[in-house]
């Protein structure tokens, strides 16, 4: 007696409670409802999570944003993030996707200087100890932090995004400016899209602090441009606003930045409201809370490109030709 089995491919999505507005979004694109994860603590504030249904067999994506808010740390929101990994993996899932649209403690994917650690990799690690299968994420910090997780990960980028709302609203005789030597190839990328002249603006940290930023000199034309500064993400805008500076001494006649993740962290804020960039874009991978809310800042949605990705994971199909092969490089 023969038995044949034809199995129905099962896309279970599911997020927690950290910049759950993206999670939704996503959903709808995809066209499906978010599935029901139970998230509770206990009263020392340990996490506790239990799925609402059966997902045996299911392709499981669980979405979770690495970033911090007034209700929770980023590092509870990666503990939320390990913990649902961990029960759906011992709910026999099928396959575990993790989506973080920023991965979290990415800038420490090297040792810069001794007795340091690699935090990329080690949230990689944890990740994948918890069961996860697959990683999607957008503008990692470095391109070699895929290589620090095990199984396939879906390097996304905004750069569709960022360059549409550029082509719409910025001049045809651009500028496409990297604010430090480790940028120029992003800004090539950017600058080939758009057919735009490309420059640099030439800067040194100091050694042993953290968040502080020299501003040095501008290599290539700018004078009486328009120019747009791109960077992966907006932390202390330290970097962005010096850089925007250095433009406008050096003649730029309007200075914009563009960047995929807008963390906006200590005085952000404060210094893009008084610096002489015109306008500041972002992508709503990370949450931006009211009290950030600008004149200045602009949000973008990137539910499309991650919708986009999940469902070539489900489906089989290749992510990279969603960019054609824009996220590779």
């Amino acid at each position: 007696m023969e038995l044949e089995l034809v199995t129905k491919k099962r896309l279970h999505l599911v997020a927690g409670r950290s910049h759950r507005e993206l999670a939704v979004e996503v959903a709808q694109c995809l066209g499906v409802d978010l599935g029901e994860v139970n998230i509770s603590e206990f009263a020392n504030g340990e996490i506790h999570c239990r799925f609402g249904q059966s997902i045996r067999g299911a392709d499981v994506f669980i979405f979770q944003g690495h970033c911090s808010s007034p209700e929770m740390s980023i590092n509870d929101a990666l503990m939320e993030q390990l913990i649902m990994v961990d029960a759906a993996h011992r709910a026999s899932a099928k396959r575990i996707t993790v989506v973080a649209p920023m991965f979290g403690y990415a800038r420490q994917d090297r040792k810069a200087e001794g007795r340091e650690p690699i935090t990329a990799k080690l949230i990689a690690n944890l990740l994948a100890a918890a069961g996860a299968k697959r990683l999607v994420s957008v503008d990692l910090h470095s391109g070699q932090i895929q290589g620090f997780f095990d199984g396939p990960v879906d390097h996304l980028t905004a750069m569709p995004v960022l360059v549409d709302w550029m082509a719409e609203n910025l001049p045809e005789d651009l500028v496409v400016v990297s604010p430090d030597a480790g940028r120029v190839k992003v800004a090539e990328r950017y600058a080939n899209q758009l057919h735009a002249d490309i420059a640099i603006v030439h800067k040194r940290r100091v050694r042993g602090e953290k968040n502080t930023v020299v501003a040095k000199d501008v290599v290539g034309e700018v004078r009486g441009r328009t120019c747009v500064l791109i960077d992966d993400m907006i932390d202390t805008a330290g970097t962005i606003v010096a850089a925007a500076e250095q433009l406008a001494d050096h003649g730029a006649s309007v200075v914009y930045a563009a960047c995929t993740h807008g963390v906006f962290s200590g005085q952000a804020i404060d210094r893009i409201k008084n610096s002489v960039l015109e306008k500041v874009v972002v992508t709503n991978t990370l949450p931006l809370p009211p009290e950030k809310q600008l004149d200045k800042i602009e949000v973008l949605s990137a539910a499309k490109i991650i919708a986009d990705a999940i469902d070539a994971v489900f489906e089989d199909t290749s992510v990279s030709e969603i960019f054609d092969g824009q996220n590779q490089s």
